[in-house]
Parts: structure tokens; C-alpha cells; sequence
């Protein structure tokens, strides 16, 4: 976290949106992630999201767990109502949130490691529940904040920054999200804003689970052996009475392509991301036909990015649960409590 906040000064040219505020309005505090990370490209996308939705800062609230994608609730919507939980912890914290005052619109932040390691169990829960909710995993491969550890997300054969090969199948969130029932799937690329931006849009205006696995390239952990700026090699010549890591910076990964085409994006390393955009004639609304299409792309080594699957009359838990319309968290002591006599009603027509 970062305690920098940005200059409170706004430039008059800036177009306020229907209910009164800028973009600048929904910025957070200055971002202490490395220069050039994916993650500040998605902060940026749900900055513009918000803003192009009209959406009032309070009425959103931001969960999140931990690690470098945890991290980034705090670089947007400054003015949202926001909580850091523990590790792979966010989903059922935010459930609880959600069962606690619908009124609100909750944005879920997690990363691979959050949700597809110790949190796997709570993603997949809040996803069968159907809690209503934005739900975007940051996706890197990688446990940054430990020094760039696979994490359960990274494809099988790739190479650590040490040389290591991961013998190990990924966890595929998208998959494990359009069997579990979310009825929003989608996946994008940090650096496509002009495809993000949208899917967020959809994601936050949804009236169930929606989930967005947005690649999200680690510019630390890309350096290899033999560079002179890697982490060995630095290390090797060091002679400080202390070790400081120097993260040399990199400039963002972005890109453009059409529906329907297929694009490679050379990554730091220089490695090749096949991202192939969804065409427009692709029927979004037939679950298993999604899951079909991805897996007959994922064996070509292409990573299929739009939006996957949505069903128009999707049910949330409070649906499922049937709970009052009014939000609970606005109700007073009388409502919650009726009495005895309310008790004893309810006890008799349950037996």
C-alpha cells in the first residue's frame, strides 16, 4: 500500500459524466507496483469503466485478498468503501457483505495465487452461489510478492526466472467458472483497454457472478540467465553492505486486433502470448458450446479473449435465498427482531 495520494487539483477541462464527476474522481493513491506492470493497465480500465457506467464512488465496494493484484484496490476509486482480506479469503468475506446490504455494487480483485491456490475453494463457491459481483482475477502465473514462484495458473512447461520447468497442469479459472455456473465469463488482456473497459462494463452492470480472467504480464520475474541486468547477475557483482533488488523498467505491453484475429505479443522475456479475439458470429449465451470453443484453442496454444458466456436472466443468491427486497444492513432492531410470537410462527410452519 502506498500512503501518496495524488493532488486533489482538477484540470477544467476534464468532462464530468452524468452524475458530476471526472475520471479523476475514481483514481486511488499513486501505484507502488513496478514500472510498466499489467496490473495498472486494469486499474486504468476499471477507473474508465466506472466512469463511463456513471457510477457514484460509495456506491461500490472493493474486496480483495493478497498479493500484488490485492494491492491495486488501492490505486483506484479512492472515494469506494474498500477491504483487504486474508489470503484467498475475499469471496466469502464479500458474500457476507452482499447478504448484508444488496444496495451496493461489489467488485471482487484477486490474482492467480489468491484464487487458484488457497482461495480456490472460496472462488469456486461464490461462483455456484451465484453472489452477485464483479470478480476479476489478475492473472500473471506467478507469485510476485514471494519472488515469482509458480502459481497454480501457469501452463505446463513453462520456465521460472531460475530455469525451472512446471511440470504441473494449470488450473483453468474460466473453465472451472463456466462449470461451477457463473453466468458472466470473460477473458481479456491487460493491455486491450479497448476490449477491458467493456467487458468490465458488462461485468459490473451483471445481475449474478461475473468473472474476468484478465492476463496480466510480470515485468520482474521475466529476466533470464545471461542478462546483465537480471537478479544473478546483479547479486554476483554486489559488494553493499546491503542487497537491494533493482527492478529495471519496462515499458507496458499493449496491442490491437480485430474480432476474430489471431496476434502474437512478445512478452519481456521474449516469449509469444497467441491472444485470438472472439468473433463476432460467436453465440455467447450457449454454455457448453464456450467451454468447447476454449478447450479446442487452448490445445493450438491460443488464448481466447471477449466475452465468453452470459445468460441475460441470470439469478443471484439473494434470489436463491429469497431475502427481502429492502437491504438488510438499512433495516432497524423491530425488523430484524420481531419477537417471540414471530419465532414460534416460524417454528410451527417448519414442522
Amino acid at each position: 500500500m502506498t500512503y501518496i495520494t495524488k493532488p486533489r487539483l482538477h484540470h477544467p477541462s476534464l468532462t464530468p459524466n452524468k452524475v458530476g464527476y471526472t475520471r479523476r474522481d475514481y483514481e486511488g493513491r499513486i501505484s507502488t507496483l513496478c514500472a510498466g506492470c499489467g496490473h495498472d493497465s486494469i486499474s486504468a480500465a476499471i477507473i474508465q469503466a466506472c466512469w463511463e457506467l456513471d457510477i457514484e464512488p460509495h456506491r461500490v465496494a472493493k474486496l480483495s485478498g493478497i498479493g500484488c493484484s490485492s494491492k491495486t484496490p488501492d490505486y483506484f476509486l479512492g472515494a469506494s468503501h474498500g477491504f483487504n482480506t486474508v489470503h484467498g479469503r475475499m469471496p466469502s468475506v464479500l458474500t457476507g457483505a452482499n447478504l448484508a446490504n444488496r444496495d451496493l455494487l461489489y467488485l471482487g480483485v484477486s490474482g492467480d495465487g489468491d484464487s487458484a491456490s488457497i482461495g480456490l475453494g472460496q472462488f469456486a463457491n461464490a461462483m455456484r452461489r451465484g453472489v452477485r459481483m464483479a470478480y476479476i482475477v489478475e492473472n500473471n502465473g506467478v507469485y510476485g510478492l514471494t519472488k515469482g514462484q509458480f502459481s497454480a495458473t501457469a501452463d505446463r512447461g513453462s520456465k521460472s526466472k531460475k530455469g525451472v520447468i512446471n511440470n504441473d497442469s494449470p488450473v483453468d479459472l474460466v473453465g472451472l467458472a463456466l462449470q461451477l455456473g457463473a453466468t458472466y465469463v470473460a477473458r481479456s488482456f491487460s493491455g486491450d483497454k479497448e476490449q477491458l473497459v467493456p467487458l468490465i462494463k458488462g461485468a459490473m452492470s451483471h445481475g449474478g457472478a461475473a468473472f474476468i480472467d484478465v492476463i496480466s504480464p510480470c515485468v520482474t520475474f521475466n529476466n533470464h540467465g545471461g542478462s546483465t541486468k537480471s537478479y544473478d547477475y546483479v547479486r554476483q557483482h554486489n559488494e553493499a553492505v546491503s542487497r537491494i533488488d533493482f527492478i529495471t523498467p519496462r515499458d507496458e505491453i499493449t496491442t490491437r486486433y480485430a474480432p476474430g484475429e489471431l496476434v502474437e505479443v512478445q512478452q519481456h522475456d521474449g516469449t509469444m502470448l497467441r491472444l485470438r479475439k472472439l468473433d463476432p458470429a460467436y453465440d455467447p449465451t450457449d454454455r457448453y458450446a464456450a467451454m468447447s470453443y476454449m478447450q479446442s484453442h487452448q490445445q493450438r496454444g491460443e488464448v481466447v479473449t471477449g466475452l465468453l458466456y452470459v445468460d441475460p436472466l441470470a439469478r443471484d443468491l439473494h434470489i436463491a435465498l429469497n431475502t427481502v427486497d429492502q437491504s438488510l444492513a438499512s433495516l432497524d432492531k423491530p425488523q430484524l427482531c420481531p419477537g417471540s410470537a414471530a419465532l414460534a410462527k416460524l417454528n410451527a410452519s417448519l414442522r
